[in-house]
């Protein structure tokens, strides 16, 4: 299914994965668009220069797994809307096929809001064995500690964050259009660079 197609059909439902807790947290709707309409995206902004905040979300197996587990390396975080489409599809097969020519101290993870199911179903079809496949959708800890979550529609926003050893943030991109990709080119130069130097 085309995520825009996927998001006009749950803007159009109502989903009922929304949260009630969500319209709790801080709301900015001049960021990202879906196709030509702003969306609203809930929770804080993280920028860059700042510490990356803790969370906790779920593997395969609705194992909880917490940002602390990744200290003292350098990690990528790639944040896709749903892997059952054709961009976030790319984008993590793509980042899943750079992983092996850099450092052992860099990991790379995709964070969606799949459930650990779809996510698994998708790793085996289409050989991600290279990241790690992690689901914001229990808690919603990542998407409101990173001001992520697109509001009515229960997805990420696509992103993309560089977090180094230190935790703190050194590239960002919050991608405009949740349709497009993110510029590939310059994240995996900045975890290339940022990876050789961790390795010397």
């Amino acid at each position: 299914m085309k995520l825009f197609t996927l998001i006009s059909f749950i803007l159009l439902t109502s989903s009922p994965l929304v949260y009630a807790q969500d319209t709790n947290l801080p709301e900015n709707s001049s960021l990202v668009k879906a196709g030509s309409k702003f969306v609203t995206l809930l929770g804080t902004q993280i920028n860059v220069g700042d510490i990356a905040p803790n969370f906790k979300v779920v593997d395969e197996n609705f194992s909880p797994v917490t940002f602390e587990r990744y200290s003292g390396k350098n990690v990528l975080i790639s944040v896709v809307p749903s892997l059952d489409t054709g961009v976030c599809s790319a984008q993590t097969k793509t980042f899943n096929e750079k992983v092996a020519s850099l450092s052992d101290k860099t990991v790379f993870i995709t964070i969606s809001n799949d459930l650990p199911f779809a996510q698994k179903r998708f790793c085996n079809t289409e050989n991600i064995n290279n990241i790690q496949i992690l689901s914001d959708s229990v808690w919603r800890d990542f998407g409101a500690k990173y001001g992520l979550l697109i509001k009515d529609m229960g997805l990420l926003t696509r992103a993309i964050f560089i977090i180094n050893p230190e935790q703190k943030v050194v590239y960002k991109e919050l991608v405009a259009n949740i349709s497009t990709p993110p510029n590939y080119e310059t994240a995996l130069e900045k975890i290339t660079l940022l990876s050789s130097q961790t390795s010397e």
